[in-house]
């Protein structure tokens, strides 16, 4: 059963998020590019994992064009809701997948490509000051970032007001390393 905690965050959330314009949305997401593509740990990053983002996520395609020549992998939701790898491709090459997600087209790397990720770039609708993401409750990244070898940076990808807020935790939650935000990289945890 989901955390009513969780799912009136999640509501809350989701509102503010559908109150940004379109032109509010581009804006948030060419600063993440140039927030993200100025940090050593994306630039000297061989591969990157990255989530496809829609509708009024934090908008991942201006950073997926800046990433080009990187190898770059996004997920692929499995029957059992947890994630696969494919490669993006260069240029991105992408498809409209159940449940308005979008997903790459080449075929699947398997589960624990993450692993050869230097950087993972994760949704979320918001994180504590711990590192705790709230997701959108599916639980895929939960799984996905038990994958995740230790010290490879994690970053949630918000809004600048998404950061630092108070998330109820479920023993199952992950914690992430830092939140990429339109301003910065702001580190989380002790």
């Amino acid at each position: 059963m989901a955390h009513p905690g969780k799912l009136a965050l999640r509501d809350q959330l989701t509102t503010q998020r559908n109150r940004r314009s379109l032109a509010e949305l581009g804006e948030a997401s060419r600063a993440l590019a140039e927030v993200a593509l100025s940090r050593p740990e994306v630039r000297r990053a061989a591969t990157v994992a990255c989530y496809l983002s829609v509708d009024t996520e934090p908008g991942t395609s201006h950073l997926l064009e800046a990433l080009r020549g990187k190898r770059v992998i996004a997920p692929l939701l499995t029957p059992d809701w947890d994630l696969d790898w494919a490669v993006v491709g260069d240029p991105p090459a992408y498809q409209a997948a159940k449940y308005g997600l979008l997903e790459p087209t080449a075929p699947p790397l398997g589960r624990e490509a993450v692993a050869t990720a230097d950087v993972v770039l994760v949704p979320g609708m918001a994180v504590s000051a711990q590192g705790f993401r709230l997701g959108k409750g599916g639980g895929c990244y939960d799984r996905t970032l038990a994958r995740v070898p230790v010290g490879t940076p994690v970053w949630v990808v918000l809004f600048d007001e998404e950061v630092g807020i108070d998330v109820p935790v479920e023993p199952h939650d992950r914690s992430v390393t830092a939140a990429l935000t339109p301003s910065g990289v702001h580190p989380l945890g002790s």
